[in-house]
C-alpha cells in the first residue's frame, strides 16, 4: 500500500496528467462489464471492445461500467475521452497506492479507497484500490484485477431486491462504498482473533518467530489506518457538504457509512493497543528468561570462586605444605571441595535463590 519510490519514478519529467500505470500488473486482459437497469429492466453486458460500453453514457436508465485491469493505460485513456472524465482524475485511478480521497468536478463525483482481503492462506491482509466516478446516471469502477466483493450487490440487482433497482445511481454508489467498508469488519475480526492467540504464544514461547509475527501484524494495521482515516474523511465530506448529484435521502445512508468507519477506526486503535502490550509481554518475557539465565551463571560462577581458591592453595607446590605429602591429601581435598558445593546448594535453596 505504500507508494513506492522506484513506481512513481516513473513519471519523472512527465506532464500532469500524463497516463502511467503505478502499481503491480493483476491481470492479464482489461474486462468490462456494464449491468443497467432500472425499475422494469435489467441487463448485464460483458463488453468485448471498450467502445461497446460508450452508448451507456446516455442512458436513461442507471449503469454500473466496472473496469477490472489498470495496466492497459491506452484503454483507460480511451474510457476516460468518451465520459469526460479529468486526466488528473485518471491520474489517480492508475496510481493504485493513491490515498483515498474524495474530489467533485463539475460533471460527475471521483472516489478512491482501497478494499481489503485476506490471502488464500489467510496470513497476510491483501489491498486492491477501487476509484468510483459517479456521473448522472452512470457510476465507473475500475479495479485492478478481476474478483471482487460486490457479487452481492449484483445478485441484488438482477434479483430486483430492495431499494437499489428503486433509487438512482448516487444509492448504487452508497452501496459500492458500505460493502468496502464491511468487509472491513471482517478483516478486523480475523485480525483481532490473530492477535488473540499470538498473545497466547508470547506467554509460552520468546521466539524470534513471534517477534516477527508482532512486526508483521503492526504493520497490517498501520496499513489499514492509513486506508481507514482518509476514508472517513472523504465519506464525511459526502454526508456534510452538498453534492450535485447525491440526494438527502441517501446522505442518511452515507451517515450510516460513516459510523461503520469509526467503529473500524475504534478497532483498529484498540488491536494496536493490544499489540504494543503483547510487545512489552514478548519484552519481559524475554528479560525474565535473560533473568533466569544470569542467575544460574551467576549461581555456577559463585560456587566455584571457592573451588578455585582451594585448587590454587593446593597448586602452588610448596615443599613446606604438610597436606602435600598426606597419604590421603588428594581425597580430602575432594571432600572438602563437595562439602562447599553442598553447603552452597543448600544456602541458595533456604534464600529460594534456586
Amino acid at each position: 500500500m505504500n507508494e513506492n519510490p522506484k513506481s512513481l519514478s516513473k513519471k519523472a519529467g512527465l506532464s500532469p496528467g500524463a497516463l502511467v500505470h503505478i502499481g503491480t500488473r493483476k491481470t492479464n486482459k482489461i474486462k468490462v462489464t456494464v449491468i443497467d437497469y432500472n425499475e422494469a429492466k435489467f441487463s448485464e453486458v460483458n463488453c468485448k471492445t471498450i467502445e461497446e460500453c460508450f452508448p451507456y453514457k446516455d442512458s436513461s436508465s442507471v449503469s454500473w461500467i466496472n473496469i477490472d485491469g489498470l495496466h492497459d493505460t491506452e484503454a483507460i485513456g480511451k474510457i476516460g475521452q468518451h465520459y469526460g472524465l479529468h486526466p488528473l482524475l485518471l491520474e489517480d485511478v492508475l496510481n493504485t497506492s493513491h490515498r483515498p480521497k474524495v474530489e467533485e468536478f463539475d460533471d460527475y463525483l471521483f472516489l478512491a479507497l482501497q478494499m481489503f482481503g485476506l490471502s488464500k492462506d489467510g496470513k497476510y491482509v491483501v489491498s486492491e484500490q477501487i476509484s468510483l466516478v459517479l456521473g448522472k446516471n452512470w457510476v465507473i469502477s475500475f479495479q485492478e484485477q478481476e474478483g471482487d466483493i460486490f457479487d452481492i450487490i449484483r445478485q441484488r440487482i438482477k434479483e430486483k431486491k430492495g431499494n437499489i433497482r428503486h433509487k438512482g445511481t448516487d444509492y448504487l454508489l452508497y452501496r459500492l462504498i458500505d460493502t468496502v467498508v464491511d468487509n472491513y469488519f471482517f478483516v478486523t475480526e480475523h485480525l483481532t482473533d490473530v492477535i488473540e492467540k499470538l498473545e497466547e504464544k508470547v506467554m509460552n514461547n520468546q521466539d524470534k518467530e513471534t517477534l516477527q509475527e508482532i512486526q508483521h501484524l503492526k504493520k497490517q494495521l498501520v496499513n489499514l489506518r492509513k486506508s481507514v482515516m482518509p476514508l472517513r474523511e472523504a465519506v464525511s465530506s459526502l454526508q456534510k457538504d452538498v453534492h450535485e448529484f447525491i440526494k438527502p435521502d441517501t446522505i442518511r445512508y452515507l451517515r450510516d457509512v460513516y459510523e461503520h468507519l469509526i467503529q473500524v477506526n475504534e478497532t483498529i486503535d484498540s488491536e494496536r493497543d493490544t499489540l504494543a502490550s503483547i510487545m512489552e509481554l514478548y519484552l519481559s518475557g524475554v528479560s525474565n528468561k535473560m533473568n533466569q539465565i544470569m542467575k544460574i551463571l551467576t549461581i555456577i560462577a559463585t560456587i566455584f570462586i571457592p573451588l578455585t581458591f582451594i585448587a590454587g592453595v593446593y597448586g602452588m607446590n610448596f615443599d613446606n605444605m604438610p597436606e602435600l605429602h598426606w597419604k590421603y591429601g588428594y581425597f580430602a581435598v575432594w571432600g572438602v571441595m563437595f562439602a562447599v558445593i553442598f553447603i552452597m546448594i543448600m544456602f541458595f535453596k533456604r534464600k529460594r535463590w534456586l
